[in-house]
């Protein structure tokens, strides 16, 4: 057995670990959301560039929420690369380049309270 399945298997189904990064995800996919009108409306950006991004944006970190249960590692891996696009999408629309910075940090974080949250005492 590997050690990234050892370590997947010996992390509980309900650990901080897994809830941390879940509740960020989670958290992200309203921003995602609520930031579509908002990019449309003060940038002026195509919808046919704003919309399909915006929605892609929160059903991945949707879907990153859920798969937090079952595979932590895919999760903290996607979670990871979704934070760097997030940041990127600055270039279109300004104020992500903040609120992409504050959920990094969340996400880091999530990360490091979890991991220490979890070991045993």
């Amino acid at each position: 057995m590997t050690e990234t399945v050892a370590q997947e298997r010996s992390t509980p189904p309900h650990s901080a670990l897994r809830r941390l990064c879940a509740i960020v995800l989670s958290m992200e996919t309203v921003v995602f959301w609520l930031t579509i009108p908002v990019a449309l409306a003060v940038d002026h950006a195509s919808p046919r560039s704003i919309g399909p991004a915006g929605v892609a944006l929160a059903l991945a970190a949707a879907v990153l929420a859920v798969l937090a249960r079952r595979w932590l590692r895919l999760t903290l891996v996607g979670g990871s690369v979704l934070q760097v696009i997030v940041v990127a999408v600055g270039v279109i629309v300004p104020v992500m380049y903040f609120l992409g910075a504050i959920f990094a940090a969340l996400w880091v974080i999530g990360i490091m309270l979890g991991r220490r949250l979890d070991v045993p005492a």
